[in-house]
């Protein structure tokens, strides 16, 4: 199947381009002061996900990545099984679709009459049997060094990026303990993530010693995403959600938030943190 090409940028498999073409647009406008100036906003465009004939879902995204984004979206709705050999992904950019292609037929009617609105940015779509598929769900126990995490928050925070050019946008970065491996960005926390895991199906990574940092908020349908997805350490530099709290600690999903710098709650898997670095190491 034909994916998306990835160049490599300060250690990344996949980073941030802010420069690429069609993500942003130059727009005037004015100050505070009523000076004239010119900024950078991100675009969002359409992104119609066909799973053989049949159409899935419309989503809000820039538009890089759709391969990744509807693979890792059907894989994430568990519309496509674990071992759902994937014969071919066609995008076509002027219809603004992208169709998946597998072996045996689908057919997901009775599941897309069951769609729940999440509290995801650019209105983020889940199929109303969500927490289907947890049952029995327990990750492993791995452990996680607090100078990671001190390292990821370092690295990714200073990373090129688009909301470092224009703001508006979320990121999702697949991290192997200091290391992040593959940065995603889009208008909503949920197709970031799902591009992750559409690179990681494509490219058929673990994700059993794997960390997923994240910037948008550790809510149910974020904590969800990420145990079915197999990783077992959640970060975010932004709050958590009662529900996403009680379904991590169900899970055994170490849950880390309010990452800022050197500051940091974890409130499930505590035991799992290695206290190995003080205030002042990423330094």
């Amino acid at each position: 199947m034909q994916l998306a090409q990835a160049g490599k940028t300060d250690g990344y498999i996949i980073a941030p381009d802010p420069s690429a073409a069609r993500l942003t647009r130059a727009v005037q406008g004015h100050d505070a002061s009523g000076v004239a100036v010119t900024t950078q906003v991100v675009e969002e465009r359409p992104l119609t996900i066909f799973l053989n004939g049949q159409e899935i879902v419309t989503a809000m995204t820039i538009g890089d990545y759709p391969d990744y984004l509807a693979l890792g979206f059907l894989r994430n709705q568990r519309m496509l099984a674990s071992d759902e050999r994937v014969k071919g992904i066609d995008y076509d950019e002027e219809l603004e679709t992208v169709v998946v292609r597998t072996d045996r037929p689908t057919n997901h009617e009775e599941k897309l009459k069951k769609k729940t609105r999440t509290s995801g940015c650019a209105v983020g779509t889940v199929f109303g049997d969500m927490m289907e598929g947890l049952e029995g769900v327990h990750l492993p126990q791995v452990p996680v060094h607090v100078s990671w995490l001190y390292t990821l928050a370092h690295v990714i925070n200073r990373t090129p990026s688009l909301y470092l050019e224009a703001g508006a946008i979320h990121g999702t970065v697949l991290c192997h303990r200091d290391r992040p491996l593959v940065y995603m960005e889009d208008v909503g926390r949920h197709n970031a993530v799902d591009k992750v895991a559409g690179w990681m199906a494509a490219t058929d990574t673990g994700a059993e010693d794997k960390i997923l940092y994240t910037t948008g908020r550790l809510t149910s349908e974020m904590v969800i995403k990420t145990a079915l997805m197999g990783i077992p350490v959640l970060v975010s530099r932004s709050g958590f959600t009662a529900w996403g709290v009680e379904i991590a600690q169900a899970v055994g999903l170490t849950l880390i938030g309010r990452m800022r710098g050197e500051r940091f709650v974890c409130l499930s898997g505590d035991g799992n943190l290695v206290r190995d670095a003080q205030a002042g190491a990423a330094e």
